[in-house]
């Protein structure tokens, strides 16, 4: 489910067809690329603006038809012509590690959305693209399975985003519950944080399930690997809900056992949807 710390990437998995393999990890570095670009270092933030900015000047440049600059940005137009990829997923990401730079708080959850939509969404947007796979209401699902990967991630990583200042609770949900980054600082789950905590997994559960048919939609192994990401992201969830929120003690992660049971339950839902086509 995750390479590093760009999370809710399938990163040319062996369960991926091989002939997406390549796309996938060129697709991966450009992301990861820019990421680091936002996060990592020591750079000042116009310094990290005027990076990425760079690369949407690449990106111009592959839009033209003119031969990008950078190594990665060439390897990443020969995937956009080999697939005829939409440029606009990249565009958004560019986007998003923008946004990382200046903006570290969210007011309502409308915002948090809107910023996933962006950071998370085109990542499934290229991977249906790579499969061939461009109905809307795949691209509607995969959207909404993607959001929800973000939104876990950010509940999983609350303590971890405090310590890089970032707050992705949505300010008025604090407000509603009275928690304040104070306590988000100490660590304290205690109070009315498992109810905080117990509307945000709601939400992201709610999303994750309407996406999740989309899983049982597609064929072959894009459709194998997508199944196990929803049952981990499911399960993930329910970790945070078992603990009532506590994601500071110890941040929730799949150990093998946990993947034992998300293989079968992935095997069954498939071996079950085959029984129901043959009634």
């Amino acid at each position: 489910m995750s390479v590093g710390h760009y999370e809710n990437f399938p990163v040319g998995s062996l369960l991926l067809p091989r002939r997406m393999r390549r796309a996938v990890h060129v697709i991966y570095h450009f992301a990861r690329h820019a990421d680091d670009i936002a996060d990592e270092g020591n750079a000042q933030p116009a310094q990290r603006l005027a990076a990425l900015q760079a690369l949407r000047d690449e990106l111009a440049r592959i839009e033209a038809g003119t031969t990008p600059q950078l190594p990665l940005m060439q390897d990443l137009a020969r995937v956009i012509a080999a697939y005829q990829l939409p440029l606009a997923p990249f565009y958004d990401l560019l986007s998003a590690f923008s946004q990382d730079v200046t903006k570290t708080r969210y007011q309502d959850f409308a915002e948090l959305v809107d910023y996933c939509r962006r950071s998370a969404n085109p990542v499934g947007r290229l991977m249906l693209a790579l499969y061939g796979e461009r109905d809307p209401r795949s691209l509607a699902m995969s959207d909404g399975i993607c959001t929800a990967l973000q939104l876990i991630n950010f509940w999983q990583d609350v303590a971890v985003d405090w310590l890089k200042g970032r707050v992705y609770i949505p300010q008025d949900d604090l407000a509603k519950f009275r928690v304040s980054e104070d306590q988000i600082a100490r660590g304290d789950a205690g109070g009315v944080w498992p109810m905080l905590m117990d509307k945000e997994v709601k939400r992201a559960l709610a999303m994750l399930e309407a996406g999740s048919p989309l899983a049982l939609k597609l064929k072959g192994r894009l459709g194998w690997e997508l199944r196990l990401i929803v049952l981990g992201g499911e399960r993930i969830l329910k970790k945070i809900h078992d603990a009532r929120g506590d994601v500071f003690t110890q941040r929730p992660v799949l150990s093998s056992r946990d993947w034992l049971a998300i293989i079968w339950k992935a095997l069954s839902a498939r071996s079950g949807k085959n029984k129901r086509r043959r009634a």
